[in-house]
């Protein structure tokens, strides 16, 4: 984890201390923190260094190559993506899905939950949690984790295989496939596909509550330490089903005030845009939500995710998991469901639920039917909102006459939680490196608190166009000839 130490350019002379990058996420971002002279933290920021700019580029395009597009954002949650637009764009044709459509959509992307909850735990954050957070870091990371914990290791690595083997037969591919398609699918399995998946669920599932059992013991084990860490207050938004139960495939958003009060409750989330805003700040290229009611980025903004999810929801519809969560719920009188730490236990009870989720789908005889597509009444907006591994991910898009995308607006899990993930590492830089001699041990700490939300900083980067920006032209002996910036209100002028 490569740092920097610096004086910033700063009235107060402050020094500046950068993690950059930061490692063991999706994408590109660094933090920096500014420190006084005897190392108090005065400022700490999450800095998302890259822009991807999909919300432009998708304009012009035909709405049936969406689909496909958008998943290129990621290499890992592709397929959240991918559905994410496909639902929009059913709102587009017109269309309801036919059982067996909605069954193939279901199982992609519980496929997709299960593999990304796998990858993220044991090869991202399970250095973290089985080593120590300031642990030698030559042995933090996936292949210390094969040597000294080869059996956690190999299941990791299996189920997350599995959930790619899913993704692969009802998607095509096993990264960026093409198997949702506006008003349904183009594919169903094959009975020997499903033969074939079928031979493994109950293994997945046993090795899913080992997981389970794996970061409850460490939560007992570290209790002080877990319930502490990074820890802070937030509202909070998920998905529900119509009888409150978890749905991470589709339902109503509900969301909650940090002090347990119902903000709103099985919202149509096709209108999302009466209870969400966005906000944009000069030092980053990923947007700032804030729920409406709540006035402004500083005071209304939440965090999503499986925390989040497994806290809200009424109930797990799978017997397992819906054990596990209330263990979850009521383990040291529930204070585990706000403790930054507690994603890791959620994310593993919702691996767990996404595993008897793929059993229960492989038993129904509709994955294999024949009657792919729908269609319907044509509309010229269409608006996809699902439960992507990281959080809830809206995919907004407006359609002309000619069928071109004129307008299009995403609203990221990992963009829903970018005032949740600053708040984390500033609570953690005061708890943990204020006033002492700084070691890349206590700077993992920032980077341990950033891992809890799984981010996927590439996905998140969109910034309405707002962001500033600054042209300079460099002569052939490097010298600046011009330059030209743009501020946050768009207006250009010369430094």
């Amino acid at each position: 984890m490569p740092f920097e130490l610096e004086t910033a350019s700063h009235p107060k002379n402050l020094k500046r201390v950068a993690i950059e990058p930061v490692s063991r996420v999706e994408g590109h971002g660094k933090v920096t923190l500014l420190l006084d002279d005897d190392n108090h933290v005065q400022q700490v920021r999450l800095h998302i260094t890259e822009f991807r700019g999909f919300e432009k580029f998708i304009e012009g395009r035909p709405y049936w190559e969406v689909p496909v597009m958008v998943q290129r954002l990621c290499g890992i949650c592709p397929v959240s993506h991918h559905l994410a637009a496909s639902k929009a764009m059913d709102m587009v044709v017109g269309a309801t899905l036919t059982p067996t459509a909605e069954k193939i959509r279901r199982l992609m992307h519980y496929g997709q939950i299960l593999q990304s909850h796998a990858l993220h735990f044991f090869h991202l954050s399970s250095p973290d949690l089985l080593f120590g957070f300031d642990s030698d870091v030559a042995k933090r990371n996936i292949v210390g984790v094969i040597a000294a914990h080869p059996e956690i290791a190999k299941k990791g690595v299996l189920l997350r295989k599995y959930g790619q083997e899913i993704i692969r037969m009802t998607a095509g591919k096993r990264v960026h496939g093409t198997g949702s398609i506006p008003g349904g699918v183009n594919k169903s399995l094959t009975a020997e596909e499903r033969a074939t998946l079928q031979q493994d669920t109950y293994q997945m599932i046993a090795w899913s509550r080992d997981a389970v059992q794996l970061i409850k013991k460490l939560f007992e084990q570290n209790f002080e330490l877990y319930n502490s860490f990074g820890r802070f207050s937030a509202h909070g938004m998920c998905l529900v089903r119509a009888d409150g139960a978890m749905d991470l495939y589709h339902g109503g958003l509900r969301a909650r005030h940090a002090d347990g009060r119902s903000l709103f409750d099985h919202f149509d989330y096709s209108r999302y845009w009466d209870v969400i805003s966005e906000d944009v700040k000069s030092w980053s290229y990923m947007k700032f939500p804030f729920f409406k009611a709540m006035g402004s980025s500083d005071t209304g903004w939440y965090r999503v995710g499986p925390l989040t999810r497994v806290a809200l929801c009424d109930f797990i519809p799978t017997p397992l998991a819906d054990k596990e969560r209330s263990e979850f719920i009521g383990f040291a009188n529930g204070t585990a469901t706000g403790a930054t730490l507690g994603y890791h236990w959620a994310l593993m009870i919702e691996m767990l639920h996404a595993a008897e989720v793929i059993k229960d789908l492989l038993h129904d005889d509709d994955i294999c039917g024949s009657e792919l597509m729908a269609s319907g009444k044509r509309r010229g907006r269409g608006v996809g909102v699902i439960e992507a591994p990281r959080g809830t991910l809206i995919h907004h898009y407006r359609v002309d006459e000619n069928d071109q995308v004129i307008r299009a607006n995403l609203i990221v899990s990992t963009t829903h939680n970018n005032q949740a993930m600053n708040e984390a590492i500033r609570v953690v830089a005061k708890q943990y490196l204020d006033g002492r001699e700084l070691t890349e041990g206590l700077l993992n700490h920032i980077e341990v608190a950033i891992r809890c939300f799984d981010p996927c900083l590439s996905c998140a980067t969109h910034a309405l166009g707002k962001m500033p920006l600054e042209v300079v032209l460099v002569g052939a002996d490097g010298t600046a000839l011009d330059r030209i910036t743009r501020n946050m209100h768009d207006s250009l002028a010369a430094p």
